[in-house]
């Protein structure tokens, strides 16, 4: 361990020695942009539907959800009991020592209560799972990407935000479930898993060999890539911007230096793989979600006159809003590639977190996966929401739409914020100082969503590169390489970057799924069977 923080050190602290150069904040910004806008509108290609150009991707995004829930029969509402027994242990007896049958049920192969306990192979508790895979969604889209979408579409845009996030529950689902089903473990216990192996192995099994090869290696690319874009940059640039303004700090190389301190806490935790990243999610993710909530609530209830007319204004901008946001098709975009970006729900990344959970039944995995667009979109992504609405409404800080890339103009100074900025600005109006005890929420969320997404692009990188500690290494040191890149670049450009990278893992990952589905209802059906069982045994 000493061994490679000594060699952690010696390759950051040389951007230390570096930042000392005035300006090189911008000189990194500016080596950066060209590639993340080019990048942007080649993800958000776009077709002419009426008198609207929609990006292919939200098309796939919002058909495949949408079929997922009709298919599963609205699993966000049907399955959400069943969701919360699980992750509260009340099936683990089950899980591990499978139950007693009189017939035989045969699924997918198996004999169900008499297939070989599985559940002694993973490495995490479903709740360990679960807090991992939050604290990878739960982050700075919740606080800086809700108040991007609402400056840019209005409170409409919350609505959208919202469907999405209740559609991707079933997706999230789906993909979940078929992360523990074709998960690989080794001889020493440790899980590989999530969309690449599903994607190969599962249409391997369906005579889709090369295809699914194919989805499997694209997939694996582009998830190393979003862990250094959205996973990581758009994090840290926004616990480097809320520093920045919280202290008033000065100087052209101070996005780097704060980078280099995030890489180097980052890299202690990311060293010990997956179990130690659990085990810290799993502390942080509740203490910080709890903590934003609870001042949410207390905001949302000190301006309880104001609900009535902040959920009008959400309604009657989702389906007629304002001149100037760009239409319903226009809010409609900025919601659900918001949402998108926040919940990740098809993007597959939750998947490898799941993978790696104690089960021997996949579903049991899948329909606690529902929890995390349900926890991070529709309730936490809503109550910021409405906090930034109300304070527009009591201070008409910004215009709605009046926005500029991922920057809001202030009404009363000219000066464009960002949008965690905005959100700490609304936050603060109502309870003073709450900006500190946001700072700190912020650099929680940064640093939870960081070392999630390491293990998610780590997983991606042993696909492509192999197991072995060098290809470890080698992928670490890129990923807190770009804690540094994202802390000194501009919000502008490590948002283009970051939103495309995670939009992209849609492509692979949804075709993947459309094929697959039906080996969900099968697992489903296994884990609902069992547990009926059990409980007629007892």
């Amino acid at each position: 361990m000493k061994t490679k923080l000594t060699f952690l050190a010696s390759f950051l602290f040389p951007f230390v020695a570096l930042a000392q150069e005035k300006g090189l904040d911008e000189k990194v910004n500016d080596a950066f942009m060209p590639f993340a806008s080019w990048w942007e509108g080649f993800v958000l290609t776009s077709i002419p539907v009426g008198e609207y150009n929609i990006p292919i991707v939200l098309i796939l995004l919002i058909c495949g959800a949408t079929f997922f829930t009709i298919y599963f029969k609205f699993p966000s509402i049907s399955q959400f009991p069943l969701a919360i027994n699980t992750v509260r242990g009340k099936y683990d007896e089950l899980d591990h020592h499978g139950v007693e049958k009189t017939d035989l049920n045969v699924a997918d192969g198996d004999l169900t209560g008499t297939i070989k306990d599985e559940s002694q192979e993973g490495e995490v508790s479903h709740f360990q799972a679960l807090a991992t895979a939050v604290s990878g969604t739960v982050g700075l889209g919740n606080i800086a990407g809700v108040a991007v979408a609402i400056a840019l579409g209005g409170p409409g845009a919350t609505f959208w935000m919202v469907v999405c996030g209740l559609i991707g529950m079933s997706t999230k689902f789906v993909e979940c479930t078929l992360g523990v089903k074709y998960r690989d473990v080794d001889e020493s216990g440790t899980v590989y898993g999530g969309p690449m192996y599903y994607l190969s192995k599962g249409l391997d099994q369906m005579g889709f060999k090369v295809l699914g090869k194919i989805l499997g290696v694209v997939f694996a690319i582009l998830c190393v890539g979003a862990s250094f874009g959205g996973g990581n940059a758009f994090q840290s640039n926004q616990a480097a911007v809320q520093l920045t303004t919280m202290f008033d700090l000065q100087g052209g190389a101070t996005g780097v230096i704060i980078g280099v301190v995030l890489a180097i806490l980052v890299g202690i935790v990311i060293i010990g793989g997956i179990k130690k990243i659990a085990s810290v999610t799993e502390k942080i993710v509740p203490f910080m979600a709890g903590t934003y909530v609870l001042a949410s609530l207390v905001i949302i209830f000190s301006n309880i006159k104001y609900v009535g007319a902040a959920f009008t204004m959400i309604f009657e901008g989702a389906f007629t809003p304002a001149a100037g946001i760009g239409g319903v098709v226009g809010v409609i975009i900025v919601g659900f590639q918001r949402a998108a970006f926040s919940n990740e729900a098809g993007a597959g990344s939750a998947a490898i977190a799941h993978s790696a959970v104690k089960t021997k039944y996949p579903a049991s995995e899948g329909v606690v996966a529902l929890l995390e667009p349900f926890i991070d979109t529709v309730v936490i992504c809503t109550m910021t929401a409405l906090v930034i609405i109300f304070f527009n409404m009591d201070t008409a800080a910004f215009e709605y739409g009046n926005a500029v890339g991922s920057t809001v103009m202030l009404n009363d100074t000219g000066a464009y914020v960002g949008g965690v900025d905005l959100t700490s600005m609304a936050y603060d109006s109502v309870i003073p100082g709450f900006r500190y005890v946001l700072t700190v929420a912020i650099i929680l969320f940064a640093f939870s969503t960081m070392i999630s997404w390491s293990y998610y692009g780590l997983q991606s990188w042993k696909y492509l590169f192999g197991r072995g500690k060098t290809a470890d290494t080698v992928y670490k040191i890129l990923f807190l390489l770009f804690v540094v890149i994202g802390a000194a670049a501009t919000l502008d450009a490590v948002i283009k970057f970051s939103d495309a990278m995670i939009l992209a893992l849609v492509f692979p990952n949804m075709i993947g799924l459309l094929f697959l589905f039906p080996k969900v209802k099968k697992e489903l059906k296994k884990y609902v069977t069992d547990i009926k069982t059990s409980k007629q045994a007892a």
